[in-house]
């Protein structure tokens, strides 16, 4: 960390979110979506059943400063939010980003987009057509930017959709469609 409080942008790297990271997630988690709290069982579950779809940005001094949490979903289907999924649905036809925080002392550094650009490769590569999330916090601007546009889920789910707050919205981002450029 630099003496003005930031962190030295030119030393993130992202790599695979570990267990011994679950307690900086929840910490990163209470900064960035206090409207949103999810319990530190919920973190542990997702990593548990979709670790190789979970990262942590850390610095040169090895401090966790971010994290990404997806895993395989139904394509138009809302996960809980601070519930656990049990299992991962056998017709997950998605990837489906639960979470991407970014410490605030670390914002607008970039790695967010590197982040989601690194994902959406990965997927695509996975053979998965789309990625969904819920974008909560006037986000949206941000995944726009990212390839993302709005959509209506089943109706079906409208009411989980509504358990992430007033504004949530779900959106998509068609992979095949970003591959090509």
């Amino acid at each position: 960390m630099t003496l003005s409080g930031k962190f030295d942008l030119t030393d993130y790297r992202w790599r695979p979110l570990r267990e011994a990271d679950l307690e900086g997630v929840a910490a990163i988690a209470a900064l960035t979506f206090p409207q949103h709290p999810e319990e530190l069982a919920c973190f542990a579950e997702r990593l548990a059943l979709s670790p190789a779809w979970c990262f942590g940005l850390q610095d040169g001094a090895s401090s966790l400063l971010g994290y990404l949490i997806a895993y395989p979903w139904p394509l138009g289907s809302v996960p809980p939010l601070n519930a656990l999924l049990g299992s991962l649905p056998p017709q997950a036809d998605a990837l489906f980003l639960h979470d991407l925080a970014i410490h605030p002392n670390a914002a607008g550094s970039g790695q967010g987009a590197k982040i989601v650009g690194h994902l959406a490769s990965d997927a695509f590569n996975a053979r998965f057509s789309d990625i969904a999330l819920v974008a909560v916090n006037q986000t949206m601007a941000f995944w726009q930017g990212q390839g993302f546009r709005a959509e209506a889920p089943a109706s079906n789910y409208r009411a989980k959709l509504a358990s992430y707050g007033g504004g949530a919205r779900y959106m998509r981002r068609h992979l095949e469609a970003a591959a090509r450029g």
